[in-house]
C-alpha cells in the first residue's frame, strides 16, 4: 500500500506539487478568518462577584455580606457547578464556576438577574459587582515600577492616570491590571487623650469629617450619597445649582 503510494507520487509529481501549493494557499487564506484563539480556552466559565465594604472587619463582612448574598442571592442560579467565597476585611469576593459548555454570555446573564435583589441586603456596604470576564491566558505581560526618588503614591497617581491609559490605547491590549496603588488621601488623625478632654467621641469626629465632603465612601454618612444642586427658575432660564467643593487640600480639612 504504501509502495504503491510512493511510486505514484514520483510518477505523478507534478500533480502532486499542485495539489501541496492549492491546500497551502486555502490554508493561509482560512487560517486569517478561523474564529479560533491562539491559546484555547482550558478553564471553565467563571464569574466573580465583588463586593466593597470599607470600614468592616473579615468576620464582619463574611456574616453581614457575603453569607447573606450567597444564601439568598446567588443560590439555585442555573448550571452552576462550585460556589466558592472569600471574605478578607473590607471585600467580599464570591466566585462561581459554571458548568462546561455554559456560555459566558448567560452565566453572566443570570448572575446579573440575581444581583438587582441586592438592595434587599443590609446597607452596610457598595452594591456587589461582577467583574469583567477574563481567559485563563489574559495576563500576556507584567511591568514592574521602582523608584529611588519618587513616593508610592507619585508613581500610583502616574501608573494610574498615565501608564495605564496609555496602555489601553494600544490596539488588542483589552485590560491592564494594577496591583500595589497607594490611593491619595486626606486623614484625620485623632489623639484619645484630646479627644477624652473635649468630650468629643470616635463616631463623631468620623461623621463630622465624612460629612464635610462633597461625597464619601462610608455608606452610614449621609455624604455617602450625592446629592443635586438643584436648579432655580427665572422668568427667561432656569439656572443650575452646582456643588463646589471647598476642601481640596489637608489644610482646608483641619480648619473643619
Amino acid at each position: 500500500m504504501i509502495g504503491s503510494v510512493v511510486s505514484s507520487s514520483l510518477r505523478l509529481r507534478a500533480l502532486v506539487v499542485v495539489i501541496t501549493v492549492v491546500v497551502m494557499a486555502i490554508g493561509v487564506a482560512s487560517l486569517r478568518k478561523m474564529p479560533v484563539d491562539v491559546y484555547p480556552e482550558i478553564m471553565p466559565v467563571t464569574v466573580t462577584v465583588q463586593t466593597e465594604a470599607l470600614g468592616l472587619s473579615a468576620a464582619e463582612v463574611e456574616q453581614l455580606i457575603t453569607v447573606p448574598i450567597e444564601a439568598d442571592l446567588l443560590t439555585g442560579t442555573p448550571w452552576v457547578e462550585v460556589m466558592r467565597s472569600e471574605s478578607v476585611p473590607g471585600l467580599s469576593n464570591i466566585e462561581l464556576v459554571f458548568k462546561q459548555g455554559t456560555s459566558p454570555m448567560h452565566a453572566r446573564q443570570v448572575v446579573q438577574e440575581r444581583l438587582t435583589q441586592a438592595h434587599a441586603l443590609p446597607n452596610v456596604s457598595k452594591p456587589p459587582r461582577m467583574l469583567q470576564p477574563l481567559s485563563s491566558t489574559n495576563r500576556v505581560m507584567l511591568v514592574g515600577l521602582s523608584s529611588k526618588s519618587q513616593s508610592l503614591i507619585d508613581m500610583s497617581v502616574l501608573a494610574r492616570w498615565t501608564i495605564r491609559p496609555r496602555l489601553l490605547g494600544i490596539p488588542g491590549v483589552a485590560n491592564v491590571a494594577v496591583w500595589g496603588l497607594r490611593e491619595r488621601q486626606l486623614q484625620v488623625q485623632v489623639d484619645p487623650k484630646r479627644l477624652r478632654d473635649s468630650k468629643v467621641s470616635l463616631l463623631q469626629v468620623v461623621k463630622t469629617a465624612g460629612n464635610s465632603l462633597w461625597y464619601s465612601p462610608l455608606s452610614f454618612l449621609e455624604a455617602s450619597v450625592a446629592g443635586t444642586g438643584g436648579f432655580i427658575e427665572t422668568p427667561n432660564q432656569r439656572i443650575g445649582v452646582r456643588h463646589v467643593l471647598p476642601i481640596t487640600k489637608a489644610s482646608d480639612l483641619a480648619k473643619v
